[in-house]
């Protein structure tokens, strides 16, 4: 699929929602809002917990690459630059403490792909690499958006919430920076 093919925020939160089956565990919570010691106990964790979060790793495993390559790309400024690395440097973070969530309920963390099928061939001006990067937060953004709700444990929900506010951040400054109105509209979808 080509950036230009992304699917439609609407789209990208049914496929998040399809893959995940949703709803975490009080563990998950603890690690999403940045504690290190974790319960010993799981708040009703279920395998579909671990699907769950499997999923949104690989979801951040996915812009970690993505930022990777508009760094590599050579098409970006240093101010540019530095700004995707400390985007990329928060996708890190959310892949880490999923990871680590994962493995606490007994899960085996997904890993990234060996390649993602990103539309490298397209992207040949530093507006390229920022629309692309922008499509990928607004997809996470409409991701957790659609979670939030799902969640059994409202510790939980507001623990997505908190990563769904990073991604709205980052589409901001984004859609900023390629001259695009920062907040198009007063409701997200």
């Amino acid at each position: 699929m080509s950036f230009f093919q992304m699917p439609a925020p609407i789209a990208a939160r049914r496929l998040f929602l399809g893959q995940s089956g949703l709803l975490l565990s009080g563990t998950a919570v603890a690690l999403l809002s940045g504690q290190d010691a974790l319960a010993a106990k799981s708040d009703g964790a279920t395998g579909n917990d671990v699907q769950i979060l499997n999923t949104a790793l690989g979801a951040e495993l996915e812009a970690i690459a993505a930022y990777q390559l508009g760094a590599e790309s050579q098409l970006l400024e240093k101010p540019t630059l530095a700004l995707a690395l400390t985007f990329q440097g928060h996708h890190k973070e959310h892949a880490e403490l999923l990871a680590k969530t994962v493995a606490k309920l007994g899960g085996k963390p997904a890993t990234p792909k060996p390649s993602y099928d990103f539309p490298v061939q397209q992207l040949k001006s530093q507006a390229d690499v920022l629309r692309f990067a922008a499509r990928l937060e607004q997809g996470a953004v409409s991701a957790y958006l659609g979670a939030v709700p799902l969640f059994g444990n409202p510790d939980l929900a507001k623990a997505a919430a908190s990563i769904l506010g990073d991604e709205a951040m980052h589409w901001a400054v984004l859609r900023q920076a390629i001259g695009e109105a920062p907040v198009p509209s007063a409701f997200v979808s």
